[in-house]
Protein backbone atom coordinates (compact mmCIF):
# COMPACT_ATOMS: atom_id res chain seq x y z
CA UNK A 1 0.00 0.00 0.00
CA UNK A 2 2.81 2.42 1.13
CA UNK A 3 4.83 1.60 -2.39
CA UNK A 4 1.15 2.10 -4.11
CA UNK A 5 1.22 5.84 -2.49
CA UNK A 6 5.13 6.80 -3.16
CA UNK A 7 4.19 5.54 -6.94
CA UNK A 8 1.22 8.00 -7.01
CA UNK A 9 2.92 11.09 -5.54
CA UNK A 10 5.79 10.62 -7.76
CA UNK A 11 3.09 10.82 -10.74
CA UNK A 12 1.82 13.78 -9.24
CA UNK A 13 4.96 15.23 -8.73
CA UNK A 14 5.84 14.86 -12.23
CA UNK A 15 2.95 16.05 -13.56
CA UNK A 16 3.23 19.38 -11.63
CA UNK A 17 6.79 19.85 -13.17
CA UNK A 18 5.20 19.21 -16.45
CA UNK A 19 2.56 21.57 -16.36
CA UNK A 20 5.22 24.03 -14.70
CA UNK A 21 7.12 23.82 -17.47
CA UNK A 22 4.51 23.95 -20.67
CA UNK A 23 3.12 26.99 -18.80
CA UNK A 24 6.57 28.36 -18.73
CA UNK A 25 7.08 27.59 -22.44
CA UNK A 26 4.06 29.24 -23.42
CA UNK A 27 4.64 32.45 -21.69
CA UNK A 28 8.22 32.30 -23.76
CA UNK A 29 6.29 31.99 -26.93
CA UNK A 30 7.19 28.43 -27.72
CA UNK A 31 3.33 27.65 -27.11
CA UNK A 32 2.32 29.94 -29.40
CA UNK A 33 1.65 29.68 -33.51
CA UNK A 34 2.93 32.08 -35.19
CA UNK A 35 3.70 32.09 -39.65
CA UNK A 36 7.36 31.34 -38.43
CA UNK A 37 7.99 29.25 -35.33
CA UNK A 38 9.69 30.89 -32.45
CA UNK A 39 9.37 34.87 -34.71
CA UNK A 40 6.51 37.08 -34.57
CA UNK A 41 6.01 38.85 -38.52
CA UNK A 42 4.93 41.78 -38.42
CA UNK A 43 3.51 43.20 -41.99
CA UNK A 44 3.73 46.63 -42.79
CA UNK A 45 4.35 49.36 -45.54
CA UNK A 46 7.85 50.84 -44.76
CA UNK A 47 6.44 54.48 -46.16
CA UNK A 48 5.08 55.93 -43.36
CA UNK A 49 7.13 57.83 -41.32
CA UNK A 50 7.57 58.29 -38.36
CA UNK A 51 5.54 54.63 -37.72
CA UNK A 52 7.56 52.65 -40.14
CA UNK A 53 10.37 54.15 -42.18
CA UNK A 54 14.24 53.18 -43.36
CA UNK A 55 17.10 53.60 -41.63
CA UNK A 56 19.66 52.28 -44.00
CA UNK A 57 18.61 48.81 -44.38
CA UNK A 58 16.73 48.72 -41.07
CA UNK A 59 13.01 50.03 -40.46
CA UNK A 60 12.41 51.68 -37.76
CA UNK A 61 9.43 53.98 -36.18
CA UNK A 62 6.80 53.79 -34.01
CA UNK A 63 5.44 50.49 -35.17
CA UNK A 64 8.62 48.70 -35.57
CA UNK A 65 9.25 49.47 -32.10
CA UNK A 66 6.19 48.71 -30.33
CA UNK A 67 6.53 45.41 -31.94
CA UNK A 68 9.69 44.62 -30.98
CA UNK A 69 8.54 45.11 -27.31
CA UNK A 70 5.46 43.14 -27.92
CA UNK A 71 7.84 40.26 -29.45
CA UNK A 72 10.50 40.41 -26.34
CA UNK A 73 7.37 40.17 -23.86
CA UNK A 74 6.58 36.93 -25.60
CA UNK A 75 9.67 35.23 -26.22
CA UNK A 76 9.83 35.65 -29.37
CA UNK A 77 11.94 37.52 -32.37
CA UNK A 78 10.70 40.08 -34.16
CA UNK A 79 10.23 39.81 -38.12
CA UNK A 80 9.45 42.99 -40.06
CA UNK A 81 7.78 42.42 -43.80
CA UNK A 82 7.63 45.09 -46.02
CA UNK A 83 4.88 45.25 -48.63
CA UNK A 84 2.49 47.21 -50.34
CA UNK A 85 -0.12 48.98 -47.59
CA UNK A 86 -3.13 47.16 -49.50
CA UNK A 87 -1.52 44.01 -49.14
CA UNK A 88 -1.51 43.77 -45.40
CA UNK A 89 -5.13 42.36 -44.69
CA UNK A 90 -4.59 39.91 -46.97
CA UNK A 91 -1.14 38.99 -45.42
CA UNK A 92 -2.70 38.94 -41.96
CA UNK A 93 -5.44 36.45 -43.28
CA UNK A 94 -3.71 34.54 -45.25
CA UNK A 95 -1.31 33.28 -42.33
CA UNK A 96 1.93 35.34 -44.15
CA UNK A 97 2.16 37.99 -41.24
CA UNK A 98 1.30 37.19 -37.36
CA UNK A 99 0.36 40.96 -37.75
CA UNK A 100 -0.30 44.06 -39.32
CA UNK A 101 1.36 47.89 -38.20
CA UNK A 102 1.88 50.30 -40.41
CA UNK A 103 -0.58 53.28 -38.99
CA UNK A 104 -3.19 50.83 -39.26
CA UNK A 105 -7.01 52.81 -38.18
CA UNK A 106 -9.70 51.16 -36.83
CA UNK A 107 -12.72 50.89 -39.19
CA UNK A 108 -15.64 49.04 -39.49
CA UNK A 109 -15.13 47.48 -42.78
CA UNK A 110 -11.44 46.11 -41.80
CA UNK A 111 -13.65 44.71 -38.83
CA UNK A 112 -14.94 42.15 -40.92
CA UNK A 113 -11.53 40.68 -42.16
CA UNK A 114 -9.48 41.09 -39.26
CA UNK A 115 -9.31 41.49 -35.16
CA UNK A 116 -7.76 44.49 -33.57
CA UNK A 117 -5.89 45.40 -31.14
CA UNK A 118 -5.87 48.09 -28.40
CA UNK A 119 -5.11 51.30 -30.11
CA UNK A 120 -2.02 52.47 -28.99
CA UNK A 121 -1.98 56.06 -31.19
CA UNK A 122 -3.99 58.51 -32.51
CA UNK A 123 -3.89 59.56 -35.70
CA UNK A 124 -4.82 62.61 -37.81
CA UNK A 125 -6.00 62.36 -41.81
CA UNK A 126 -4.86 66.15 -42.94
CA UNK A 127 -4.84 67.92 -46.14
CA UNK A 128 -2.21 69.08 -47.97
CA UNK A 129 -1.62 71.72 -50.58
CA UNK A 130 0.95 73.99 -52.81
CA UNK A 131 1.05 77.29 -51.02
CA UNK A 132 -0.97 79.80 -52.71
CA UNK A 133 -3.57 76.72 -53.32
CA UNK A 134 -7.31 78.31 -53.62
CA UNK A 135 -8.36 75.82 -51.10
CA UNK A 136 -7.55 76.77 -47.29
CA UNK A 137 -10.18 74.54 -45.67
CA UNK A 138 -11.31 71.05 -45.14
CA UNK A 139 -14.62 72.74 -45.99
CA UNK A 140 -13.22 73.78 -49.42
CA UNK A 141 -13.45 69.90 -50.69
CA UNK A 142 -17.49 69.95 -49.89
CA UNK A 143 -18.50 72.85 -51.63
CA UNK A 144 -21.18 72.57 -54.54
CA UNK A 145 -19.46 72.47 -58.11
CA UNK A 146 -16.06 72.22 -56.62
CA UNK A 147 -14.85 69.26 -58.11
CA UNK A 148 -11.12 68.87 -56.96
CA UNK A 149 -8.73 65.71 -57.95
CA UNK A 150 -7.37 64.49 -54.65
CA UNK A 151 -4.20 62.67 -54.08
CA UNK A 152 -4.39 59.02 -51.69
CA UNK A 153 -2.20 56.47 -50.81
CA UNK A 154 -4.04 53.24 -51.80
CA UNK A 155 -6.25 51.72 -49.81
CA UNK A 156 -5.38 53.89 -46.41
CA UNK A 157 -8.27 55.82 -44.47
CA UNK A 158 -7.26 58.91 -46.74
CA UNK A 159 -8.63 56.98 -49.88
CA UNK A 160 -11.43 55.52 -47.86
CA UNK A 161 -13.01 58.64 -46.45
CA UNK A 162 -12.38 60.55 -49.05
CA UNK A 163 -14.11 57.99 -51.90
CA UNK A 164 -17.09 58.02 -49.14
CA UNK A 165 -17.35 61.35 -48.52
CA UNK A 166 -16.51 63.46 -52.12
CA UNK A 167 -16.19 60.93 -54.82
CA UNK A 168 -18.96 58.81 -54.23
CA UNK A 169 -20.92 62.05 -53.42
CA UNK A 170 -20.02 63.75 -57.00
CA UNK A 171 -17.85 66.06 -55.31
CA UNK A 172 -14.30 65.28 -56.18
CA UNK A 173 -11.91 62.82 -57.97
CA UNK A 174 -9.75 60.62 -56.20
CA UNK A 175 -6.21 59.55 -57.49
CA UNK A 176 -4.72 57.06 -56.01
CA UNK A 177 -0.92 56.45 -55.51
CA UNK A 178 1.27 53.07 -54.52
CA UNK A 179 3.08 55.36 -51.36
CA UNK A 180 2.00 58.50 -50.05
CA UNK A 181 5.47 60.17 -51.60
CA UNK A 182 3.89 59.46 -54.97
CA UNK A 183 1.03 61.64 -53.94
CA UNK A 184 2.83 64.46 -53.09
CA UNK A 185 4.95 64.41 -56.05
CA UNK A 186 1.69 64.47 -58.05
CA UNK A 187 0.83 67.25 -55.60
CA UNK A 188 4.34 69.09 -56.32
CA UNK A 189 3.65 68.58 -60.39
CA UNK A 190 0.06 69.88 -60.35
CA UNK A 191 -1.21 66.20 -61.60
CA UNK A 192 -3.84 66.83 -58.12
CA UNK A 193 -5.13 69.81 -56.28
CA UNK A 194 -4.40 68.47 -52.89
CA UNK A 195 -3.18 65.51 -50.69
CA UNK A 196 -5.60 63.31 -47.99
CA UNK A 197 -2.95 61.86 -45.46
CA UNK A 198 -1.79 61.32 -41.63
CA UNK A 199 -0.33 64.17 -40.10
CA UNK A 200 2.70 62.95 -39.33
CA UNK A 201 4.21 61.95 -42.62
CA UNK A 202 2.46 64.59 -43.94
CA UNK A 203 4.73 66.91 -41.75
CA UNK A 204 7.79 65.08 -43.08
CA UNK A 205 6.88 65.62 -46.62
CA UNK A 206 6.42 69.20 -46.19
CA UNK A 207 9.85 69.52 -44.48
CA UNK A 208 11.14 67.43 -47.61
CA UNK A 209 9.57 69.59 -50.28
CA UNK A 210 9.38 73.28 -50.76
CA UNK A 211 6.27 74.98 -51.74
CA UNK A 212 4.03 73.23 -49.59
CA UNK A 213 1.69 73.56 -46.70
CA UNK A 214 -0.95 71.72 -44.12
CA UNK A 215 -4.03 73.45 -43.64
CA UNK A 216 -5.09 74.15 -40.26
CA UNK A 217 -8.40 72.14 -40.28
CA UNK A 218 -8.33 68.70 -39.75
CA UNK A 219 -9.94 65.88 -42.39
CA UNK A 220 -10.77 63.33 -39.92
CA UNK A 221 -8.98 62.11 -36.61
CA UNK A 222 -8.88 57.99 -35.88
CA UNK A 223 -7.57 55.43 -33.71
CA UNK A 224 -4.44 53.38 -34.90
CA UNK A 225 -4.23 49.68 -33.70
CA UNK A 226 -2.82 46.29 -34.77
CA UNK A 227 -4.54 43.46 -37.40
CA UNK A 228 -4.56 40.25 -36.81
CA UNK A 229 -5.96 36.76 -38.05
CA UNK A 230 -9.38 36.44 -36.42
CA UNK A 231 -8.80 32.58 -36.68
CA UNK A 232 -5.19 32.45 -33.97
CA UNK A 233 -7.31 33.79 -30.57
CA UNK A 234 -4.44 32.57 -28.60
CA UNK A 235 -1.92 34.58 -30.24
CA UNK A 236 -4.26 37.47 -30.37
CA UNK A 237 -4.71 37.22 -26.57
CA UNK A 238 -1.16 36.81 -26.11
CA UNK A 239 -0.41 40.20 -28.54
CA UNK A 240 -2.98 42.13 -26.78
CA UNK A 241 -2.43 41.28 -23.04
CA UNK A 242 1.58 42.02 -24.15
CA UNK A 243 0.71 45.57 -25.52
CA UNK A 244 -1.93 46.61 -22.67
CA UNK A 245 0.83 45.96 -20.35
CA UNK A 246 3.16 48.41 -22.15
CA UNK A 247 0.41 51.32 -22.24
CA UNK A 248 0.20 50.86 -18.77
CA UNK A 249 3.72 51.19 -17.99
CA UNK A 250 4.38 54.10 -20.52
CA UNK A 251 6.39 52.30 -23.04
CA UNK A 252 4.05 53.25 -25.78
CA UNK A 253 4.11 56.93 -24.64
CA UNK A 254 7.96 56.86 -24.31
CA UNK A 255 8.08 55.57 -27.87
CA UNK A 256 5.65 57.86 -29.25
CA UNK A 257 7.17 60.68 -27.67
CA UNK A 258 10.76 59.74 -29.41
CA UNK A 259 9.21 60.05 -32.68
CA UNK A 260 6.62 62.77 -32.39
CA UNK A 261 7.59 65.75 -31.00
CA UNK A 262 4.82 67.20 -28.32
CA UNK A 263 4.18 70.65 -30.53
Amino acid sequence: MKKAVKIITLVLALALVFCLCACGGSSSGSGLKTVEKGKLTMGTNAQFPPYEFYEGDKIVGIDAEIAGKIAEKLGLELVIDDMEFDSIIEAVKGGKADIGMAGMTVTDERKESVDFTESYATGVQVIIVAEGSEITSADDLFAEGANYIIGVQRNTTGDLYTTWDLEDAGLATIDRYSKGADAVQALVSGKVDCVVIDNEPAKAFVQEVGGLKILDTEYVEEMYAGAMSKDNKELYDAVNNALKELIADGTVQKIVDKYISAD
